[in-house]
């Protein structure tokens, strides 16, 4: 079972690949819960990676791209933010499908998806939605629009969503994560569990929801950053670089 481990920093993004990470989630500002990072620190998270060598070196890397913290319906000009971004990271050697990507995700005003705004973002990545992740915005979808939100998802192409199941973290969202398992499994694309999972909880999770990929931050001291031990705990009870 693959292992995502979501960066805020460079540190973060260095510390899951050295510890056998399948792939990392690289944002800033986690007190936001994530917003795009900078392009200079993608630059030099690359160039970081490539002196690593090794698998260490080769891991994936998908990058956030979210112009801001709080909900997730954004304005036109927003949107337009988030493609120059999305071009910007491109242009700096995000190699869509080969094997990095992007994870993002756009609401309408009335609480589903909005599928103009993540097409058009979709469409700029160039991979028919292969190498993206729909976040969890998906969590702020309201219960009774869940399921057709993820068969829009599904439609537009995105390989994988992020989510706790709608709840404050996965273990209280356990059932509705089992569901979305289900519901996707054989469909090209993953539920990739997250929301506060640690080494501590997952086994638990692991049995009850029946997902293969699992995003963790893997911060046990909650001051935004990886910690290495801790990557491994979770490495070794998911299984490394799947």
């Amino acid at each position: 079972m693959p292992l995502e481990i979501a960066a805020f920093n460079i540190e973060s993004a260095l510390t899951a690949a050295i510890a056998g990470a399948d792939r990392i989630e690289f944002c800033a500002n986690a007190h936001l819960g994530g917003t795009t990072p900078s392009l200079s620190d993608f630059k030099l998270l690359k160039q970081s990676l490539r002196r690593l060598g090794g698998a260490a070196g080769l891991i994936p890397v998908y990058v956030m791209i979210r112009p801001r913290g709080g909900g997730f319906v954004y304005t036109k000009d927003e949107v337009g933010r988030m493609e120059e971004e999305m071009r910007g990271f491109m242009g700096l050697g995000v190699e869509v499908g080969r094997p990095d990507g992007f994870v993002f995700g756009i609401l309408g005003r009335e609480g589903g998806i909005d599928g103009e705004g993540c097409g058009a973002l979709l469409a700029l990545a160039g991979t028919g939605g292969r190498c993206c992740t729909f976040h969890r915005a998906f969590d702020d979808v309201p219960v009774g629009k869940r399921g057709e939100a993820v068969e829009e998802i599904l439609g537009l192409g995105f390989k994988g969503i992020l989510t706790s199941g709608g709840a404050a973290d996965a273990g209280g969202g356990r059932e509705v994560l089992k569901e979305l398992v289900g519901r996707v499994r054989g469909r090209g694309c993953e539920i990739i569990v997250g929301g506060g999972v640690r080494s501590g909880n997952l086994e638990g999770l692991r049995e009850g929801v029946g997902a293969r990929w699992w995003h963790s931050s893997a911060d046990v001291e909650g001051r935004g950053e990886a910690d290495g031990q801790e990557v491994k705990r979770l490495v070794e009870m998911v299984g490394s670089r799947d």
